[in-house]
């Protein structure tokens, strides 16, 4: 048996079936999302840090892209407050 309660991407599902496998699915709410979401990034950042790949950074920002979708922002707002703070306090 595989990891439980694990926050998957839209096409795993599919993938799992293609193969002939079965798992079980449910759509989350959208706070049960959030709280899964928040998981993930910490996870993500958690393999970053473990093995620091640009496949790992890339999916951090899958993560925070979803998490920009789910609250209503764009991601161009987002890289506008990113330029504006970064010319008020320049880059770390």
């Amino acid at each position: 048996m595989n990891k439980r309660g694990k926050l998957v991407r839209d096409k795993i599902p599919e993938i799992i079936k293609s193969k002939g496998e079965s798992a079980l699915f449910q759509t989350l709410s959208h706070e049960e999302y959030s709280d899964a979401l928040s998981l993930k990034l910490h996870e993500e950042v958690g393999e970053f840090l473990a093995e620091k790949n640009i496949e790992e950074i890339a999916d951090i920002l899958e993560v925070l892209h979803a998490f920009a979708d789910l609250h209503g922002f764009s991601w161009e707002e987002i890289e506008k407050k990113r330029l504006l703070k970064q010319e008020e306090r320049e880059a770390f």
